[in-house]
Protein backbone atom coordinates (compact mmCIF):
# COMPACT_ATOMS: atom_id res chain seq x y z
CA UNK A 1 0.00 0.00 0.00
CA UNK A 2 1.27 3.45 -0.59
CA UNK A 3 0.56 6.65 0.56
CA UNK A 4 0.40 10.46 -1.14
CA UNK A 5 0.95 12.80 1.72
CA UNK A 6 -0.29 16.44 0.74
CA UNK A 7 0.91 18.59 2.95
CA UNK A 8 4.53 18.12 4.16
CA UNK A 9 4.44 20.60 7.05
CA UNK A 10 5.29 19.10 10.39
CA UNK A 11 1.97 16.64 10.74
CA UNK A 12 2.70 15.52 7.58
CA UNK A 13 5.87 14.63 8.48
CA UNK A 14 4.75 12.40 11.86
CA UNK A 15 2.17 10.96 9.54
CA UNK A 16 4.80 9.43 7.02
CA UNK A 17 6.87 8.54 9.86
CA UNK A 18 4.52 6.93 11.84
CA UNK A 19 2.83 4.09 8.78
CA UNK A 20 4.39 1.52 7.70
CA UNK A 21 4.27 2.20 3.88
CA UNK A 22 5.81 3.75 1.09
CA UNK A 23 4.66 7.76 0.78
CA UNK A 24 5.38 10.35 -1.60
CA UNK A 25 4.87 13.90 -0.16
CA UNK A 26 3.61 16.69 -2.17
CA UNK A 27 3.57 20.13 -1.10
CA UNK A 28 3.70 23.77 -2.35
CA UNK A 29 6.92 24.42 -1.45
CA UNK A 30 8.89 21.84 -3.15
CA UNK A 31 11.98 22.10 -0.37
CA UNK A 32 9.85 21.48 2.00
CA UNK A 33 8.50 18.46 0.15
CA UNK A 34 12.12 17.30 -0.28
CA UNK A 35 13.05 17.67 3.78
CA UNK A 36 10.60 15.96 4.61
CA UNK A 37 11.10 12.84 2.21
CA UNK A 38 14.64 12.88 3.39
CA UNK A 39 13.62 12.32 6.60
CA UNK A 40 11.29 9.87 6.45
CA UNK A 41 12.31 6.09 4.90
CA UNK A 42 11.01 5.12 2.08
CA UNK A 43 9.34 8.39 1.05
CA UNK A 44 9.85 10.24 -2.35
CA UNK A 45 8.50 14.00 -3.87
CA UNK A 46 6.11 14.11 -6.32
CA UNK A 47 3.79 16.94 -7.98
CA UNK A 48 1.07 18.85 -6.77
CA UNK A 49 -0.12 18.91 -10.38
CA UNK A 50 0.87 14.68 -10.73
CA UNK A 51 -1.76 12.26 -11.83
CA UNK A 52 -0.14 9.45 -10.20
CA UNK A 53 -2.52 7.48 -7.94
CA UNK A 54 -2.01 5.94 -4.91
CA UNK A 55 -3.47 3.61 -2.62
CA UNK A 56 -4.27 6.33 0.32
CA UNK A 57 -4.16 10.07 -0.14
CA UNK A 58 -3.43 12.03 3.52
CA UNK A 59 -4.17 15.31 3.63
CA UNK A 60 -1.98 17.34 6.07
CA UNK A 61 -3.26 20.94 5.21
CA UNK A 62 -3.92 23.86 7.35
CA UNK A 63 -7.92 23.39 8.50
CA UNK A 64 -8.80 26.69 6.67
CA UNK A 65 -7.60 24.74 3.51
CA UNK A 66 -8.87 20.72 4.08
CA UNK A 67 -11.85 21.33 1.85
CA UNK A 68 -10.40 22.56 -1.34
CA UNK A 69 -7.08 20.35 -0.85
CA UNK A 70 -9.67 17.45 -0.64
CA UNK A 71 -11.33 18.37 -3.61
CA UNK A 72 -8.05 18.71 -5.72
CA UNK A 73 -6.55 15.28 -4.61
CA UNK A 74 -9.21 12.89 -3.51
CA UNK A 75 -9.31 11.77 -7.31
CA UNK A 76 -5.79 10.11 -6.96
CA UNK A 77 -7.21 7.47 -4.14
CA UNK A 78 -7.60 4.02 -5.28
CA UNK A 79 -8.57 2.95 -2.15
CA UNK A 80 -9.21 5.63 1.07
CA UNK A 81 -8.91 9.31 2.05
CA UNK A 82 -7.95 10.48 5.49
CA UNK A 83 -7.10 13.64 6.88
CA UNK A 84 -4.96 14.94 10.14
CA UNK A 85 -6.32 18.78 9.46
CA UNK A 86 -7.53 19.32 13.03
CA UNK A 87 -11.08 19.95 11.87
CA UNK A 88 -13.50 16.93 11.32
CA UNK A 89 -17.17 18.34 9.77
CA UNK A 90 -15.57 20.06 6.94
CA UNK A 91 -13.02 17.73 5.86
CA UNK A 92 -15.77 14.84 6.01
CA UNK A 93 -18.22 16.42 4.42
CA UNK A 94 -15.82 17.12 1.75
CA UNK A 95 -14.35 13.32 1.37
CA UNK A 96 -18.14 12.83 0.86
CA UNK A 97 -18.67 14.99 -1.66
CA UNK A 98 -15.53 14.14 -3.87
CA UNK A 99 -14.46 10.37 -2.65
CA UNK A 100 -17.88 8.98 -1.90
CA UNK A 101 -16.95 5.39 -2.88
CA UNK A 102 -13.44 5.33 -1.27
CA UNK A 103 -13.37 4.80 2.37
CA UNK A 104 -12.65 8.03 4.65
CA UNK A 105 -11.10 8.38 7.76
CA UNK A 106 -10.44 11.91 9.76
CA UNK A 107 -7.57 11.80 12.29
CA UNK A 108 -6.47 14.58 14.82
CA UNK A 109 -3.23 13.77 16.77
CA UNK A 110 -4.12 15.89 19.72
CA UNK A 111 -0.48 16.66 20.36
CA UNK A 112 2.30 18.32 18.73
CA UNK A 113 4.16 16.04 16.19
CA UNK A 114 7.57 16.70 18.40
CA UNK A 115 5.47 14.84 21.66
CA UNK A 116 4.63 11.75 19.93
CA UNK A 117 3.05 9.38 20.33
CA UNK A 118 -0.41 10.58 22.61
CA UNK A 119 -3.81 10.56 21.80
CA UNK A 120 -5.78 10.66 18.41
CA UNK A 121 -8.95 11.37 18.14
CA UNK A 122 -10.21 8.98 15.29
CA UNK A 123 -13.86 9.18 13.38
CA UNK A 124 -14.53 6.08 11.30
CA UNK A 125 -16.80 7.89 8.03
CA UNK A 126 -16.40 4.68 6.22
CA UNK A 127 -13.43 2.68 7.00
CA UNK A 128 -11.94 -0.44 4.91
CA UNK A 129 -8.91 -2.52 5.49
CA UNK A 130 -6.68 0.03 3.71
CA UNK A 131 -7.55 2.71 6.78
CA UNK A 132 -7.70 0.09 9.10
CA UNK A 133 -3.85 -0.48 8.14
CA UNK A 134 -3.14 3.14 8.82
CA UNK A 135 -4.88 2.96 12.09
CA UNK A 136 -2.54 -0.37 13.44
CA UNK A 137 0.13 1.48 12.06
CA UNK A 138 -0.64 4.59 14.40
CA UNK A 139 -1.43 1.85 17.35
CA UNK A 140 1.56 0.45 16.89
CA UNK A 141 3.59 3.31 17.02
CA UNK A 142 2.45 4.01 20.86
CA UNK A 143 -0.79 6.41 20.03
CA UNK A 144 -3.98 5.84 22.15
CA UNK A 145 -7.01 5.43 19.44
CA UNK A 146 -10.15 7.94 20.63
CA UNK A 147 -12.90 6.91 18.71
CA UNK A 148 -15.12 9.62 18.17
CA UNK A 149 -18.11 12.05 15.97
CA UNK A 150 -16.95 14.59 14.00
CA UNK A 151 -19.66 17.17 15.74
CA UNK A 152 -18.71 15.90 19.43
CA UNK A 153 -14.65 16.35 18.06
CA UNK A 154 -15.14 19.91 16.50
CA UNK A 155 -17.55 20.99 19.43
CA UNK A 156 -15.20 19.59 22.26
CA UNK A 157 -12.07 21.73 20.31
CA UNK A 158 -14.13 24.73 21.33
CA UNK A 159 -12.75 24.77 24.63
CA UNK A 160 -9.81 22.43 24.02
CA UNK A 161 -8.14 24.13 21.87
CA UNK A 162 -9.75 27.65 20.94
CA UNK A 163 -11.07 28.23 24.27
CA UNK A 164 -7.40 27.33 26.23
CA UNK A 165 -5.55 28.42 23.67
CA UNK A 166 -6.73 32.02 24.01
CA UNK A 167 -6.45 31.89 27.43
CA UNK A 168 -2.90 31.19 27.74
CA UNK A 169 -2.86 33.47 24.87
CA UNK A 170 -3.83 36.17 27.40
CA UNK A 171 -2.12 35.94 30.11
CA UNK A 172 1.34 36.06 28.12
CA UNK A 173 0.28 38.98 26.58
CA UNK A 174 -1.20 40.45 29.79
CA UNK A 175 1.87 39.54 32.46
CA UNK A 176 5.19 40.56 32.89
CA UNK A 177 7.34 38.18 33.31
CA UNK A 178 10.20 40.96 33.59
CA UNK A 179 8.72 42.00 36.90
CA UNK A 180 8.22 38.61 38.90
CA UNK A 181 11.80 38.24 40.91
CA UNK A 182 13.58 34.92 41.14
CA UNK A 183 11.23 33.58 44.09
CA UNK A 184 8.19 34.99 44.03
CA UNK A 185 6.33 32.74 41.80
CA UNK A 186 3.22 30.84 43.25
CA UNK A 187 2.24 27.10 42.07
CA UNK A 188 -0.52 28.57 40.09
CA UNK A 189 1.75 30.94 38.26
CA UNK A 190 4.28 28.66 37.31
CA UNK A 191 1.75 26.53 35.79
CA UNK A 192 0.59 29.19 33.70
CA UNK A 193 4.08 30.48 32.98
CA UNK A 194 4.77 26.78 31.60
CA UNK A 195 2.07 27.25 30.03
CA UNK A 196 2.85 29.97 27.86
CA UNK A 197 6.45 29.30 27.33
CA UNK A 198 5.36 25.79 25.54
CA UNK A 199 2.48 27.85 23.34
CA UNK A 200 4.52 30.38 22.30
CA UNK A 201 7.67 27.52 20.96
CA UNK A 202 5.15 27.02 18.35
CA UNK A 203 3.63 28.49 14.70
CA UNK A 204 1.79 31.30 14.99
CA UNK A 205 -0.04 30.15 11.97
CA UNK A 206 -1.23 26.89 13.89
CA UNK A 207 -2.48 28.81 16.73
CA UNK A 208 -4.46 31.46 14.06
CA UNK A 209 -5.92 28.44 12.19
CA UNK A 210 -7.50 27.27 15.16
CA UNK A 211 -9.32 30.50 16.53
CA UNK A 212 -10.30 30.84 12.57
CA UNK A 213 -11.97 27.36 12.91
CA UNK A 214 -13.29 27.29 16.12
CA UNK A 215 -15.14 30.01 18.45
CA UNK A 216 -13.65 30.80 22.14
CA UNK A 217 -11.66 34.07 22.74
CA UNK A 218 -14.80 35.60 22.45
CA UNK A 219 -15.90 33.29 26.07
CA UNK A 220 -12.09 34.28 27.49
CA UNK A 221 -12.68 38.02 26.40
CA UNK A 222 -16.26 38.29 27.61
CA UNK A 223 -15.12 36.85 30.88
CA UNK A 224 -12.15 38.66 31.56
CA UNK A 225 -14.26 41.84 31.23
CA UNK A 226 -16.30 40.61 33.98
CA UNK A 227 -13.50 39.79 36.51
CA UNK A 228 -12.42 43.24 35.74
CA UNK A 229 -15.41 45.30 36.41
CA UNK A 230 -16.11 42.89 39.13
CA UNK A 231 -16.33 44.15 42.67
CA UNK A 232 -15.56 41.86 45.66
CA UNK A 233 -19.11 40.43 45.86
CA UNK A 234 -19.45 39.95 42.34
CA UNK A 235 -15.95 38.31 42.14
CA UNK A 236 -17.11 35.83 44.86
CA UNK A 237 -19.78 34.97 42.54
CA UNK A 238 -18.21 34.46 39.47
CA UNK A 239 -15.36 32.27 41.58
CA UNK A 240 -18.20 30.03 42.84
CA UNK A 241 -19.74 29.96 39.15
CA UNK A 242 -16.56 28.68 38.15
CA UNK A 243 -16.04 26.48 41.07
CA UNK A 244 -19.35 24.98 40.51
CA UNK A 245 -18.00 24.05 36.76
CA UNK A 246 -14.85 22.58 37.53
CA UNK A 247 -15.32 20.89 41.27
CA UNK A 248 -17.46 18.37 41.93
CA UNK A 249 -18.43 19.58 45.70
CA UNK A 250 -17.28 22.55 46.01
CA UNK A 251 -17.26 23.44 49.90
CA UNK A 252 -17.38 27.51 48.99
CA UNK A 253 -19.87 28.47 52.17
CA UNK A 254 -17.06 29.58 54.75
CA UNK A 255 -17.09 33.29 55.60
CA UNK A 256 -13.33 35.13 54.46
CA UNK A 257 -12.63 35.58 58.34
CA UNK A 258 -12.46 31.30 58.27
CA UNK A 259 -9.88 31.17 55.83
CA UNK A 260 -6.73 29.88 57.45
CA UNK A 261 -4.91 29.14 53.78
CA UNK A 262 -2.55 31.42 52.15
CA UNK A 263 -4.87 33.00 49.20
CA UNK A 264 -1.88 33.43 47.32
CA UNK A 265 0.71 31.01 47.31
CA UNK A 266 0.18 28.37 50.00
CA UNK A 267 -2.64 25.44 49.65
CA UNK A 268 -5.16 27.10 47.98
CA UNK A 269 -2.63 26.72 44.55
Amino acid sequence: MDVLIVGAGSMGTWFGEAIDAPVAFADVDPDAAAAAADRVENADVTDLEGEDRYDVVCLAVPMGHVGDAIADHAGRAERAVVDVSGAMEPALEAMRDHAPDRERVSLHPLFAPERAPGSIAVVRDDDGPATRGLLADLEARGNDLVETTAAEHDEAMETVQATTHAAVLAFALSADPAAVPDGFETPIYDRLETLAERMTEGSPRVYADIQDAFDGADDVAEAAAEIASADGAAFEDLYREAADRWNEHPDLEADADDTDTDPHGGDSE
